[in-house]
């Protein structure tokens, strides 16, 4: 590459950023369940597991439920011939249930194939729910390959490298054509997650840790003297709102009723509170329309607030006792099993405030 096109400027110093990188690396990683161990010869099935747990999650919260799947499925054909409805239960929490369901999807495309993930870039990007960011990741650190994976963390150190003054939005592709520059031939997958480990432990949004950066010598950012600055966040824009009702209706031992999502849209699959359609309008004042059986509903103080993707979610909340039997379509489901039945985190949040709000009576 001519070094006066290079995207970073930095070519004729790429092998020894790479040499102080993998150096720092070697003596700081991060220890995280799925990485493999020093000499180890990584599994591609943990690490594209991982790789779809961490999308839009962080490794703290990303962790427990690594954990969760590798002990219920240890291998890709284990969770290929698990229900939907486990794999979403095992999800349920993190959010972008999407990512449930591709996921499932793509065990099966991978278990069809012998259990073998494709070792290219490009096969990988082909397999369900597998995008640019996590084809690279895999092609990386599973199977070595030269490949420049970029999540948040590298866009955050390549953008300071650079101090490139852009909106992230507008930067994406000088920022993945320079982590391309300085991907290297051997330990691709070490070098890339060394720079994972650099955005998450010392090139920090907030007070980032110059001094202690292996690359500080070459940064740009921090020779400008205001490495904070960098990457200029893209002008963010107010989310509209929706709100709905949700419908809390307990028997005498506690169960309560719900229901399971359609298979399509948005938390598809998930187990939620009855309740009425999410919209800009809100709750009419026909609520009791919504409601799943008669009884004495009353309105709980307070409600239940969520931010998705592209909307904020407020929820009215409205609680009764009923031992009836459950209606058609809906299933009792008890307090104990609430962290394993695949309830999404709103739903989480709206069963809590109701029995929080509306501790259960002992019968007369």
């Amino acid at each position: 590459m001519n070094v006066n096109v290079s995207p970073l400027g930095l070519e004729a110093k790429r092998d020894a950023i790479v040499e102080r990188t993998l150096r720092w690396w070697d003596l700081n990683r991060r220890d995280l369940p799925w990485r493999a161990k020093p000499g180890e010869a990584a599994d591609p099935y943990r690490v594209w597991l991982s790789e779809v747990l961490l999308q839009q999650t962080t490794a703290q919260a990303a962790a427990p439920y690594f954990q969760r799947f590798v002990q219920t499925w240890p291998t890709v054909e284990d969770l290929a011939g698990a229900s939907t409805e486990a794999v979403i239960g095992a999800f349920a929490g993190l959010g972008y249930y999407s990512r449930a369901r591709n996921l499932h999807a793509c065990a099966k495309e991978v278990a069809s194939r012998g259990g073998l993930f494709p070792d290219e870039e490009a096969d990988l990007r082909a397999l369900p729910g597998v995008g640019d960011y996590t084809a690279a990741a895999i092609a990386a650190i599973a199977f070595g390959r030269r490949a420049a994976p970029v999540d948040g963390n590298i866009r955050r150190v390549v953008a300071r490298l650079m101090a490139l003054d852009l909106p992230v939005a507008e930067a994406q592709a000088r920022i993945r054509a320079a982590a391309t520059e300085l991907a290297p031939g051997r330990r691709a997958g070490d070098f890339a997650q060394a720079l994972m480990d650099i955005g998450a432990m010392l090139c920090r949004p907030k007070n980032p840790a110059c001094a202690a950066c292996p690359l500080g010598g070459d940064c740009a950012a921090r020779r400008s003297g205001a490495p904070e600055a960098f990457p200029r966040p893209s002008a963010g824009r107010p989310k509209p709102t929706r709100a709905g009702t949700a419908f809390f209706a307990r028997r005498a031992d506690g169960a309560f009723l719900a229901r399971r999502r359609p298979p399509h849209g948005l938390l598809a699959s998930t187990v939620e509170l009855p309740g009425s359609a999410w919209t800009s309008a809100g709750p009419g004042e026909d609520w009791r329309l919504d409601a799943p059986v008669p009884a004495g509903w009353r309105r709980l103080p307070g409600g239940v607030e969520q931010a998705f993707t592209h909307f904020v979610l407020t929820l009215t909340v409205f609680a009764a006792r009923f031992d009836g039997p459950a209606p058609a379509g809906f299933f009792w489901l008890t307090s104990e099993l609430v962290g394993h039945a695949g309830l999404s985190s709103v739903m989480r949040k709206a069963v809590a405030h109701a029995a929080k709000a509306a501790p259960r009576r002992s019968p007369s």
